[in-house]
């Protein structure tokens, strides 16, 4: 009911989301509303990241059905994209010593969705010598860590956050998220599947493709050394499962990145990935297929997946770390100290005492609300798909 309201309340406003022309010239007025309002001239790979938005919002207006809410809620993420950008290379320029912060050893947690990546990043992150980028400090990236600013922002993330639950189907249970957890690397990315967990976009899923990260990983890294500036430096504690497509690329930005990759069953995973597609998509549009959505994120998942494999192989063994999900959120006592020791990291009383308020909360959140059938796929056809060809 409340997303119906809120669908009527924002109808007239959001015309644009019905008309891929009318869609970029909405982005184009907030993208220069924004940088006016910046301290930073954008420049020219700021002009092609405004772009790229751009397309995908138009991607976003060919959806049929597309909702007012789905719509103010991508333009508005667009929106604080942009602002946070503008906003950390304000900060670099303004001091080049943020530039000279080394980003040493960062692990990055990959795999399939829903293999409990966002619990093993917080067991992670809550260690000593570690850390992990909070979602507020990934969506509005800044220096001011302990004053008004940051309370301002961290507490802008929470409402924001609790709206966007509020208005999923399945909400916190399927996908809970937390402005002071540690979040998701796919929040300052702009090459990656993430919207098309909302609505299927074929032009956007052949156009990303064709897309180089390095862009996308250097500007990770811009982050992280804003948010490291004048702290004691640790070891970040990363997660995104797209990553896993892109070992090569992270190698090329942080040389000696270490890869915490999650194995689940995957008929267990793309289930409940699918089930996760489900909710978003029905915030987003109304024309929701489970069908639909079986058939093409299997083979994209499949594809991420079986190209991580292929580049696996020219890393060093040691850069690996492979991760048993249903041990891990069925004993983390057991196997969350192993995981440290294979990182080189001590696990100390303190982090024994911490793990029980982690784990419970996020093992429980791990499961989705529907199985294969929905989705029109058999277990045969999963595993298949993600039998690796070249063993």
């Amino acid at each position: 009911m409340r997303r119906l309201v809120l669908n009527a309340t924002l109808g007239p406003a959001a015309r644009a989301r019905r008309d891929p022309g009318q869609a970029l010239a909405a982005w184009h007025a907030k993208a220069d509303a924004t940088a006016a309002a910046s301290d930073f001239e954008p420049d020219e790979q700021d002009r092609a990241f405004i772009d790229d938005l751009g397309f995908l919002l138009q991607c976003f207006a060919r959806v049929q059905g597309l909702t007012p809410v789905g719509w103010t809620a991508q333009l508005r993420e667009a929106e604080q994209r942009l602002e946070n950008r503008l906003r950390v290379k304000w900060i670099h320029a303004q001091n080049p010593l943020v530039a000279a912060e080394a980003i040493e050893r960062p692990v990055f947690i990959v795999g399939l969705p829903r293999t409990a990546g966002g619990l093993i990043q917080r067991i992670l992150a809550s260690s000593e010598p570690h850390r992990g980028p909070l979602v507020w400090e990934l969506l509005r990236t800044g220096l001011d860590r302990d004053g008004s600013d940051a309370d301002r922002s961290r507490d802008a993330v929470a409402r924001q956050l609790e709206a966007l639950t509020a208005l999923t189907p399945g909400g916190d249970a399927i996908n809970p998220q937390r402005a002071d957890w540690p979040g998701d690397s796919a929040a300052v990315m702009w090459h990656t599947y993430r919207p098309l967990r909302c609505a299927p976009m074929p032009d956007y899923r052949a156009r990303l493709e064709q897309f180089d990260l390095t862009a996308d990983y250097a500007y990770l890294k811009q982050i992280l050394q804003v948010l490291q500036y004048g702290r004691e430096p640790k070891r970040w504690i990363l997660r995104f499962p797209g990553h896993v497509a892109h070992l090569d690329v992270i190698r090329q930005v942080f040389p000696d990145a270490v890869f915490v990759w999650t194995q689940r069953d995957p008929t267990a995973a793309v289930a409940s990935f699918c089930s996760l597609v489900e909710a978003l998509e029905g915030m987003h549009h109304k024309d929701v297929d489970p069908l639909r959505i079986g058939r093409s994120w299997l083979g994209a998942l499949a594809d991420t997946v079986q190209r991580g494999r292929k580049l696996r192989r020219a890393l060093p063994e040691s850069a690996v770390i492979d991760l048993n999900y249903h041990r891990m959120t069925f004993d983390p006592h057991k196997y969350a100290p192993e995981l440290y020791e294979r990182l080189g990291t001590q696990w100390t009383q303190r982090d024994a005492l911490g793990l029980n308020d982690i784990a419970g909360p996020l093992t429980r959140a791990t499961t989705g609300r529907h199985g294969l059938e929905r989705y029109g796929l058999s277990e045969a056809a999963v595993e298949e798909a993600f039998t690796d060809s070249e063993r």
